[in-house]
């Protein structure tokens, strides 16, 4: 609806509304907030719970994105969570997940593993390396739902690395049955985007691998959006030696391991290159969602 005083333009209906071009901002690997808890080591790039140093609490949808450092024979004991989507990514390592759902049962998760709980109206679970000698680490990611009091689900899937080098790989996407899914459409958890990993929000992630000179494109909204204006969170990886370009339009930020970009007012189907220009490989997560 338009705003009372103001009409909209009747003499000309042919001229053309310029689309606002989207803004990007970089949250460098030195501004995020570090918690050194000896076993464990998380970089965080929102602020959550006692992380306040940080000026952005939460992007859209997106509440936390930490990046976790786990020493050997350590862990997260068992704790409970409830109504949020929560993801675990595994960067290296080996990662250890025993729920309340799966009682009795251990999960043992690898590089391109992806650990992902609904956890609606509660669930407990652990986290742990159990590797006597390797470091673990994974990224950890929360994201609301568009709806609270779902029932508890779990997903783990795995997502290789060839695939990352040859385009964005699509891991987490919408519940293809949307908000007002019934409780045959839960049961069968089928994802906006095949082969991924359904979510309860206008959300999708995605990871690519990037060598010199290697680039690739995001296309805003990954063809299943709800919604015409996006709000993208780009991740790299920690990492020596890592640097990428990432392209929105006609800007160009450069980031190095660690580094992030909170990319606002982006179209759906505007595409978003990402290109190495490091030394060494980088990996860059994506998180897409509404705005």
């Amino acid at each position: 609806m338009s705003h009372p005083y103001i009409y909209p333009n009747i003499f000309n209906r042919n001229i053309a509304i310029p689309e606002r071009p989207p803004t990007i901002r970089p949250l460098f690997n030195e501004n995020r907030h570090v918690s050194d808890h000896g076993w464990l080591q998380s970089h965080a790039s929102l602020s959550y719970a006692n992380t306040r140093s940080l000026n952005q609490t939460n992007f859209s949808s997106l509440c936390v994105v930490n990046e976790d450092i786990v020493a050997p024979s350590s862990g997260f004991p068992n704790h409970s969570h409830g109504d949020f989507e929560i993801f675990t990514y595994v960067i290296s390592g080996y990662l250890t997940h025993r729920d309340s759902i799966s009682a009795g049962v251990d999960e043992h998760l690898t590089r391109g593993d992806v650990q992902f709980t609904t956890a609606g109206t509660g669930i407990r679970h652990s986290e742990s390396n159990e590797h006597p000698n390797e470091t673990l680490r994974f990224l950890q990611i929360w994201v609301k739902p568009w709806s609270t009091g779902l029932r508890p689900r779990y997903h783990t899937r795995r997502f290789d690395d060839a695939a990352k080098r040859r385009g964005f790989v699509k891991i987490v996407s919408p519940l293809a049955a949307g908000p007002r899914a019934d409780t045959d459409a839960e049961a069968l958890a089928q994802p906006a985007v095949p082969g991924s990993i359904p979510i309860h929000a206008d959300f999708v992630m995605g990871a690519g691998l990037f060598v010199r000179g290697h680039g690739l494109s995001w296309t805003a909204g990954a063809g299943v959006a709800a919604t015409t204006a996006r709000k993208v969170f780009l991740h790299v990886v920690m990492g020596e030696r890592v640097r990428v370009n990432i392209e929105v339009g006609t800007q160009i930020l450069t980031l190095s391991g660690g580094d992030g970009a909170f990319v606002e007012g982006v179209a759906v189907g505007r595409d978003i290159r990402v290109t190495g220009v490091g030394e060494a490989e980088g990996e860059v997560v994506v998180l897409d969602m509404s705005e």
